[in-house]
């Protein structure tokens, strides 16, 4: 035990040094602000998917009703988690920036979420695809915001602005000072996205997603799981991605999932109940002794 706390012990700056990474808080900032959307529609999949541990099926219908909400929310978190996490990093740098050249905040989100969607979704006829707004989209959400808030960091630190004078007002002073900024932003990701498409064939944000995958893959073999929902699936159980288009078989393997939770905690429940009635039982006898 002494060897493992020195270990720990000897190991402590270099995890200060990580803990201490814009980067790093940056994500761990913005993810935590898009903790109330995961929370609140995981009572939807919670509602669709749980009766059918006790054997009650809803029809397609009524889960294409129930899941709505979630859809609408979880479904499009990586646009969400790409405004907060660039927001958590404009607010680092601006901490290292003077007090009167400071960073937009509101221009990196939009910015942020501008290019996410050029990374992430493809044009449709009436639209443009939502395949990786989700959570498969996160990977692609962070990259985004890294490369925007570092654009705009250059450009306000170098003075890369459009200056007004000051009988403007300042809040159209700040649109234009945001012009290059946000345009170099967006044709950095533009160009990015085009040079991919070119030599691999796919959206950014599949092939980021390819890029990391074997790394899930072996934190998911690491780690003993047996799931047949692969590792990026495995993370929408724990209501981290989107299950719009879960398959049948995937809806089994979440009720049988599902089910052996309910058996983990079924003892537990039974001996909390053995132990309600016991103390019943010694009140009532308590009550009989008090009337005599």
């Amino acid at each position: 035990m002494n060897n493992l706390i020195a270990q720990i012990e000897k190991g402590k700056p270099f995890f200060e040094k990580i803990s201490r990474n814009a980067y790093l808080r940056a994500i761990r900032d913005g993810f935590i602000a898009a903790m109330p959307v995961i929370l609140f529609s995981s009572i939807f999949l919670l509602i669709a998917f749980v009766p059918n541990i006790f054997g009650f099926t809803w029809s397609d219908k009524a889960v294409a009703a129930i899941m709505k909400p979630y859809n609408y929310t979880m479904g499009v978190v990586a646009v969400l988690v790409a405004g907060t996490t660039a927001k958590a990093l404009t607010d680092a740098f601006n901490r290292q920036l003077p007090k009167t050249n400071q960073i937009n905040y509101i221009s990196t989100m939009i910015a942020s979420i501008s290019g996410f969607l050029l990374l992430a979704s493809d044009a449709l006829k009436n639209g443009f695809a939502n395949g990786y707004m989700g959570t498969k989209g996160l990977l692609t959400a962070f990259v985004a915001a890294f490369i925007t808030v570092n654009i705009y960091k250059v450009c306000v630190k170098n003075n890369v602005t459009i200056k007004m004078p000051e009988e403007v007002p300042p809040n159209v002073s700040q649109a234009f000072k945001d012009i290059i900024p946000y345009g170099l932003s967006i044709l950095v990701i533009y160009a990015i996205d085009l040079v991919i498409r070119q030599l691999i064939g796919v959206s950014a944000a599949e092939a980021i997603l390819k890029l990391f995958e074997p790394l899930f893959t072996a934190a998911m073999v690491m780690s003993g799981s047996r799931s047949s929902l692969g590792p990026m699936h495995s993370f929408g159980l724990l209501g981290s991605m989107g299950l719009r288009s879960l398959s049948r078989r995937s809806q089994r393997s979440l009720t049988r999932m599902s089910k052996r939770i309910f058996n983990c905690f079924k003892p537990v429940s039974m001996q909390i109940k053995c132990s309600l009635q016991g103390h019943r039982c010694l009140s009532s006898r308590w009550g009989a002794l008090a009337q005599l």
